[in-house]
């Protein structure tokens, strides 16, 4: 079996993967042309797949990308090819959720406004916008691997947690009440922090728009940690303008990277970090672990691990 790498791994993570098996061949090539060389034979791919790299591919069965979310790989050919898709999804939730949680904080203690402000005088101000979480409701809209990590660390500020998924999902203890996506609205009225950990799909492209915020608390912080688009991007600046909304701490943006001259930049009750929540110093290994177990089960015939429905795109 051969296995293309087309991804940044450590000498060490590639003799893991070779440990799996001796009967698997690793390649690693360098560059477009090499690679649509190496692909016309590769079985497996961990990385990235494209349209011209698919085309050449004439005995591909499994392509294992590096990140949670997919929308980036699925063009119609792959879609409706046999080529099987997984994910990292259920294995980035930690650093992701942690990331959620910081932007949360930064807004509730006006770390956003001090860092920004750098003056002494704003501090009654701040004083004045603070709330504590004990007894609110935190909503969080895909209750997947992020959603879940998200929801375990609202356990340390005793918060309702309740979420929406368009699947039949079995709640831990520590979610309250999980709805489909017909109650989004519902989520929306009763929260006062909503986060987003969701996969952009068509259904979810642009699901915060007008409507939505008007639907929730004028107090209310929206955290955005997976994909950009599924806000409306002017939307959002209407609902920060107008007080429809508290407040947003936002890893990704409807446009990115977001324009120097966005007023997003500058709002006081809003926090932004450059797509930085996918970082962690195990990630990778995370993933390399992951990919693991997935090549012993392909090998062994066995069902793999964080599919992806390519329809779906989750």
């Amino acid at each position: 079996m051969k296995i293309m790498i087309n991804t940044e791994v450590t000498p060490e993570q590639v003799q893991r993967i070779q440990l799996v098996s001796d009967d698997i061949q690793i390649v690693q090539p360098q560059g477009n042309e090499s690679q649509l060389k190496e692909v016309v034979d590769t079985n497996v791919i961990l990385g990235g797949v494209n349209r011209a790299l698919f085309e050449n591919a004439q005995q591909l069965k499994w392509v294992q990308v590096l990140g949670a979310g997919v929308d980036g790989v699925l063009f119609p050919e792959f879609v409706e090819s046999d080529v099987i898709l997984t994910s990292a999804k259920g294995f980035v939730g930690p650093h992701l959720a942690d990331q959620t949680w910081a932007l949360i904080l930064g807004l509730l203690r006006g770390i956003g406004r001090a860092v920004r402000e750098r003056t002494w005088e704003n501090r009654m101000s701040i004083r004045g916008e603070t709330w504590e979480l004990e007894g609110c409701t935190l909503g969080i809209v895909g209750l997947g691997g992020t959603g879940i990590d998200v929801a375990k660390r609202a356990q340390g500020f005793e918060m309702r947690v309740i979420a929406v998924d368009p699947e039949d999902v079995d709640p831990p203890p520590y979610v309250h009440e999980v709805w489909k996506m017909d109650r989004f609205y519902d989520l929306l009225e009763e929260s006062d922090v909503v986060s987003i950990c969701a996969p952009l799909t068509p259904e979810t492209d642009g699901m915060f728009n007008d409507e939505a915020f008007q639907r929730m608390k004028p107090h209310a912080l929206l955290i955005n940690v997976t994909r950009g688009k599924i806000v409306d991007g002017t939307s959002l600046l209407r609902a920060l303008n107008e007080g429809q909304i508290g407040g947003a701490g936002l890893d990704v943006t409807p446009e990115e990277p977001l324009p120097q001259d966005s007023p997003l930049w500058d709002m006081p009750r809003v926090i932004i970090t450059p797509h930085a929540a996918g970082g962690s110093p195990i990630r990778l290994d995370r993933t390399v672990g992951l990919f693991c177990d997935n090549l012993e089960r392909l090998l062994a015939d066995k069902p793999l691990l964080s599919v992806i429905d390519k329809r779906k795109g989750y």
